[in-house]
């Protein structure tokens, strides 16, 4: 796909592209940070704000260019994370900015684009250093200038300038003496080269290489008798105090007079925004007086405050023990309060609310993961269309994480019976998954609407039922279609049936249906549990 213009669906697909393609090294670039204060993973704050990104791409009314980098400014700004994703957003916000009136992009636009981009997360910057993705972005643009008196092709021209990034990325240590002494690259750097890399890629039509290889990580070259470095340095205050980061919405705000505020209540001062709303990170040592002075201006929302002192000792005392020891966490993606509480009785130690209609996303799934005190977690997902996004978490943490693969509510309790608080997680992702064959798991609920499947007539709101998945059974009655389903398993085989009821079930509906199972197999165990789930009259666990 050799294009010499993009539309604004093109813009927007080539960095569904590059955040695709960022997530494939979050990891990576997660282990580049290496500053003695360790203010949030850089690759995952990173890949979080693009989703945020992309998310808001998508939903632009307007399919210009301009349109589409206006939503793409504002989802980046919304979804910020950490330092490196409030640096990224107002990248995205000078892109914007130099694309606004365009319903195309020109090979000259990207590169105003880029510029507008560099100069615009300098000047949210209250002390900008050098060696750190604002030097990636201003040296990759000029990359781009310096390309457009030569050509305009956009792949050659997006080629240059992914190879200024890289260069620029590869003499980060020769500007920052942490990273010098560390060895490494800067971290937010790597994260836009690898931004600029997918962008290219999706533009030379590397569908393939997207999908199977990984993005480069650059390595550092440490020049002796350099330029002087310029040194954030944050080692030689004597506490670190508290990372704070809130948003303040108001009519009237006023975002260069709060900075100029702010800049004498603390270190590290980051705000973007405008009139209406800002984004601030900034480190305290008193929080508490710092929103005090703030809520004069607006109102406060999406407020997080961490102790970096205790982040500190944490991360010095992590290399020290490079194999920290820790119990295995428990997250399970659980739909209703009593199927809730029946998985916490089990041992799990994150509920994630989430299930048929209202799949958690995988920033809900790695919120859990990430709260837990545990090195390792396993991850049971309950429901097919959820474990892929399950698995998206292994590429975010630095925790270990195993997913088992249950597709249903009975499967994650299975699941669980199988748990040995003994075994490592190799061990029980294997135990955890055999148990998952001995169960089989009736679903009953209604139809959405009128159709026809294999051999049933199914009217809109009538019940049906499904054995593993499988429709099975179509009834005017709910309890009716529970006995057809239960009908198409020998019961014989089987010594426990467990009735988890709905939020809407009628109360006496679920005693009739345990009343008839044991009626016609009394040997068989029945219980009756309210599982408060939404949609489904029952989920039945078969054992």
């Amino acid at each position: 796909m050799q294009k010499e213009k993009l539309s604004g669906h093109d813009l927007r697909d080539m960095f569904a592209a590059a955040t695709a393609w960022l997530e494939k090294s979050a990891p990576e670039v997660d282990a580049l940070n290496v500053f003695p204060v360790p203010d949030g993973d850089t690759g995952t704050n990173m890949l979080l704000t693009m989703r945020s990104c992309m998310e808001e791409a998508y939903r632009a009314p307007d399919h210009s260019a301009s349109g589409v980098a206006d939503h793409m400014a504002k989802g980046a700004l919304i979804g910020a994370r950490g330092n490196s994703g409030v640096i990224l957003s107002q990248i995205y916000r000078g892109l914007a900015k130099g694309l606004a009136g365009k319903d195309e992009v020109m090979p000259e636009d990207l590169v105003i684009a880029l510029e507008q981009a560099a100069v615009t997360a300098r000047q949210g910057m209250t002390n900008p250093v050098e060696g750190t993705i604002l030097t990636v972005a201003r040296e990759a643009a000029e990359a781009g200038r310096a390309a457009i008196a030569e050509t305009t092709n956009l792949v050659e021209l997006m080629t240059r300038i992914v190879e200024g990034a890289a260069v620029s990325v590869a003499n980060t240590p020769n500007l920052l003496a942490v990273l010098r002494d560390a060895g490494v690259v800067d971290a937010g750097g790597q994260g836009y080269y690898v931004l600029l890399d997918g962008s290219l890629r999706f533009l030379k039509g590397e569908r393939d290489a997207l999908q199977t290889e990984k993005p480069q990580i650059i390595l550092s070259n440490i020049t002796e008798g350099g330029p002087p470095p310029i040194i954030d340095d944050h080692s030689q205050e004597e506490a670190y105090g508290y990372c704070t980061n809130f948003v303040l919405k108001s009519d009237k705000l006023d975002p260069d007079k709060l900075r100029a505020k702010l800049e004498k209540r603390g270190k590290s001062l980051i705000l973007v925004g405008d009139e209406n709303q800002v984004r601030v990170h900034i480190h305290s040592l008193d929080p508490g007086s710092l929103l005090h002075f703030v809520i004069k201006f607006g109102t406060l929302h999406q407020i997080k405050i961490e102790n970096m002192d205790e982040q500190h000792a944490d991360f010095v005392e992590m290399q020290k023990q490079k194999m920290p020891v820790g119990d295995i966490g428990i997250v399970a993606v659980v739909p209703g309060d009593g199927l809730a509480e029946v998985f916490t009785s089990l041992g799990v130690n994150a509920v994630v609310a989430g299930g048929q209609s209202m799949n958690p996303s995988t920033r809900d799934i790695l919120q859990a993961v990430e709260k837990l005190d545990c090195v390792s977690a396993i991850i049971l997902p309950n429901n097919k269309n959820i474990i892929a996004t399950a698995e998206q978490v292994k590429s975010l943490t630095s925790k270990r994480i195993a997913v088992v693969p249950s597709r249903t509510i009975p499967q994650g309790i299975s699941a669980l019976l199988g748990f040995d608080y003994e075994a490592n997680l190799d061990g029980n992702f294997s135990l955890m998954c055999d148990n998952i064959a001995q169960v089989k798991t009736i679903e009953v609920t209604r139809a959405v609407r009128s159709t026809k499947i294999h051999e049933f007539e199914i009217k809109k709101k009538q019940p049906i039922g499904f054995l593993d998945g499988d429709l099975v059974a179509v009834g005017d009655e709910v309890n009716q279609v529970l006995a057809q389903s239960l009908e198409k398993l020998n019961l014989d085989d089987y010594s426990v049936v467990t009735l988890y009821y709905g939020k809407d079930a009628a109360p006496e509906m679920p005693e009739q249906a345990a009343a008839a199972i044991r009626g016609g197999h009394p040997a068989i165990e029945v219980e009756v549990v309210s599982g408060g789930q939404p949609h489904y009259d029952y989920i039945v666990s078969v054992e």
